[in-house]
């Protein structure tokens, strides 16, 4: 199990304790990547800003100004260079907890090959695919992709699910119900619909649905959208549903960095984070800042 940077501004390669300190921030949710040929099929130069590369560097720098101390790595392309992109970032930089790297989940032979050879790797701790990115609305009810989802479940690694709403936010509930032993971790807290008011009922319904079952967690991440204000104020529902259905202790703080600066400069989405978790008591504020993400990945 990788330990954890102080809450201070550390140097990289700072050894760290457990994450009992209140003050201990924690992003679950970073990408790295590198512009390359043939790599990450959805960067395009009309993402503006997001058209670039983005390293360990640059992260570390935006991290430690805003006062958090480590990071999970979550992939952002559904290949085998991702996983060895992400685990040398994470050998490099210590600050760098966690990856939540790739599997086919079609190929459950080629997944269990797969999972074997990543769990030699201390540092990985879940798997997570572009399921948003998929055409089929049923990709979680796939056999084989159960058949994947089952191996996951019985080693007890934690499965993300990515911008579930409105096609798979439904299906988290009945994954969760069906593999009790598995951690399902609802990236985004479902992707809210904040720009239109009817689709907000229904994700509330369905991310309520889905916290019912105590073996779904959520992340506080990525609530940057297109057309919406992004501030403690404007994200207020969100967090007040998210807060009331999975309690502090199955919530989590990420920063989405670098996709968060579509929206706001890193150190703009902590301090909007920090305005709604610091409202709550130290305890239960440092279980969103860190304590439920090490017990997500690590507990």
């Amino acid at each position: 199990m990788p330990s954890l940077p102080t809450s201070s501004m550390v140097a990289p390669n700072a050894t760290a304790p457990h994450p009992a300190e209140p003050t201990l921030r924690v992003d679950s949710h970073l990408h790295l990547w590198e512009l390359a040929p043939g790599q990450y099929s959805w960067l395009q130069p009309e993402l503006g800003v997001l058209y670039d590369t983005f390293t360990a560097e640059q992260a570390q720098s935006a991290l430690f100004g805003a006062g958090v101390s480590a990071a999970i790595l979550v992939q952002a392309d559904d290949t085998a260079s991702e996983n060895d992109a992400m685990l040398a970032a994470a050998q490099a930089n210590d600050w760098i907890i966690g990856v939540v790297g790739w599997l086919p989940l079609e190929e459950p032979a080629k997944a269990a090959a797969m999972l074997e050879k990543l769990r030699e790797n201390p540092k990985f701790c879940g798997v997570r695919t572009l399921l948003h990115d998929d055409p089929r609305a049923d990709v979680l009810e796939l056999a084989t992709v159960r058949e994947t989802v089952a191996l996951l479940s019985r080693e007890g690694i934690p499965f993300d699910v990515p911008n579930a709403f409105p096609r798979h936010l439904g299906q988290v509930s009945q994954l969760a119900k069906d593999f009790p032993e598995l951690t399902v971790v609802i990236d985004h807290m479902g992707k809210p619909p904040r720009a239109d008011a009817a689709a907000m009922a229904a994700w509330e319904k369905q991310l309520r649905a889905a916290a019912v079952l105590p073996n779904t967690v959520a992340k506080m991440s990525g609530l940057h959208a297109n057309g919406t204000v992004f501030c403690a104020p404007a994200l207020r529902r969100v967090w007040d549903v998210a807060l009331e259905a999975f309690g502090p202790h199955r919530l989590m703080f990420g920063g989405d960095w670098p996709v968060s600066l579509l929206g706001a400069s890193y150190g703009e989405t902590v301090s909007v984070a920090g305005t709604l978790i610091d409202s709550l008591g130290p305890a239960e504020a440092q279980a969103i800042w860190s304590g439920t993400c090490y017990q997500t990945y690590y507990g």
